[in-house]
Parts: structure tokens; C-alpha cells; sequence
């Protein structure tokens, strides 16, 4: 009765991990902005034009404290703050459609890019 007990358990904790929540793929998303009046969004080493639809995690590079890093597009806006510098991870959504990214105080210097999200 023990083993079936158990046997029962195992089974249902192997399902459990099979059917977990979708992970955050793991991408080599990069957004940095700053020291100077430079920003971008990268895959890797190359700048990100278009990428498909999924969940993914960013790595945000603020480098510098007169700027902020700003992403937006369909149904997302996350920022950093003007004064943080430093690194932070952000598990976003991107949905099929255009997304900007941007420093806000800075934006109409040309501190600013845009990739799109294919279905």
C-alpha cells in the first residue's frame, strides 16, 4: 500500500513539472542607455530589428544618471528611474506589434529606437 502511495506521488510531482507555467525564454536581451547619449536593444551582440511574440527576459544596463530607460509597446511601459544607475532583469510580454524604447528627458535628441514583434 506504502509503494503505491508512493509510486502515486511521484507520478503526479513528474506531471506537475511537465505541465509547469511557460519560462521566460532565454533570449540575450539586452537593453543599455548611457554613459553618454547612446541606447539601444540587443539579441546577443547584433541590435534587435524584429523578434517573435513570447515572454522574455531583459537585462537593463543603466549607465548613466541623467538618463532612464523606457520600454514601451502593446501592453507594456516599464522604466527605470532618471537617477538609478545599475543593472536590473525585467520578465516581459511581447505581444505582435511596434515597441519604442527611449530616455525620456533625451528622447528628442534622438535618444530613442523601436523593434517589432512578429505572431
Amino acid at each position: 500500500m506504502f509503494r503505491s502511495l508512493l509510486l502515486t506521488l511521484s507520478v503526479a510531482a513528474a506531471a506537475a513539472l511537465l505541465v509547469s507555467p511557460v519560462q521566460a525564454k532565454s533570449s540575450g536581451l539586452t537593453g543599455e542607455v548611457g554613459p553618454g547619449y547612446s541606447i539601444e536593444v540587443k539579441k546577443g551582440n547584433k541590435d534587435l530589428k524584429t523578434i517573435k511574440a513570447g515572454t522574455y527576459r531583459i537585462k537593463v544596463e543603466d549607465k548613466g544618471s541623467i538618463h532612464n530607460f523606457h520600454l514601451k509597446g502593446p501592453g507594456l511601459n516599464k522604466k527605470t528611474g532618471i537617477s538609478f544607475t545599475g543593472e536590473t532583469t525585467w520578465t516581459i510580454k511581447l505581444k505582435p506589434g511596434t515597441y519604442t524604447y527611449q530616455c525620456d528627458p533625451h528622447a528628442s535628441r534622438g535618444m530613442k529606437g523601436h523593434f517589432k514583434v512578429t505572431a
